[in-house]
């Protein structure tokens, strides 16, 4: 007597990296949909029709537009750290690296200015977020940055300032830069941009003289 068993053929295999493609795709498409037309809107389904997929399979990576929108800002910032690390991975002189950072930043917005309309996106229609992404992000590196800085001064390389205040005005600066950018539509290289912040950073506005004659007190 014949068996009744019907052997299952095997299904298609999971091509190796799909899922982490498809998901790379949707929040491209995000991106874009988001910076262009806004959060509120922003349907799922027109990011849908952009991939030619079914809105249901956005869901199955994303359950919701909330969540969406803030992986979006999230991967920005996983991107931009990236960015930035790369630029680093061959320097070790402190100031170089500080140099590098900057330059990276800001090439970095220069490339991607939709990101920075997501960072305005999400403090409008997140006010009750305890901490921005843009923030979370940037404070978890600035222990390096803090340290790299307390050499400095330790080597008498910086004058003696709280590192907390260095990083804060330099951050202000560039996070200001990026918006000044988007806003009137400066055409101003990044390069130029990053060459700017880096002498007033280095070398102030005064001259050596003025500043031993006005005998400016340290902080």
């Amino acid at each position: 007597m014949e068996s009744t068993d019907i052997k299952r053929k095997p299904g298609r295999p999971r091509e190796e990296g799909l899922a982490v493609r498809r998901k790379e795709e949707i929040l491209d498409a995000a991106t874009a949909c988001f910076a262009q037309l806004g959060y509120r809107l922003t349907d799922i389904q027109i990011i849908a029709n952009q991939l030619d997929v079914a809105k249901g399979t956005i869901y199955h990576y994303f359950p919701s537009k909330e969540q969406l929108f803030l992986a979006a800002v999230d991967r920005g910032m996983r991107q931009l750290s990236a960015a930035v690390d790369g630029g680093l991975r061959e320097i070790t002189e402190p100031l170089d690296r500080i140099r590098c950072a900057i330059r990276e930043y800001l090439r970095f917005f220069s490339e991607h200015p939709q990101i920075v309309v997501l960072f305005m996106h999400e403090r409008t229609e997140f006010r009750d977020r305890k901490r921005l992404t843009y923030f979370e992000h940037q404070n978890r590196r600035m222990a390096a940055w803090q340290q790299l800085l307390a050499n400095l001064i330790s080597e008498r390389r910086c004058r003696e300032i709280p590192v907390e205040r260095i990083v804060n005005v330099v951050n202000d600066v560039l996070y200001g830069t990026i918006f000044t950018n988007y806003f009137t539509g400066r055409t101003t290289s990044f390069e130029r941009q990053a060459e700017d912040v880096l002498d007033i950073v280095f070398h102030g506005i005064l001259t050596d003289e003025e500043r031993a004659r006005r005998a400016i007190p340290a902080p």
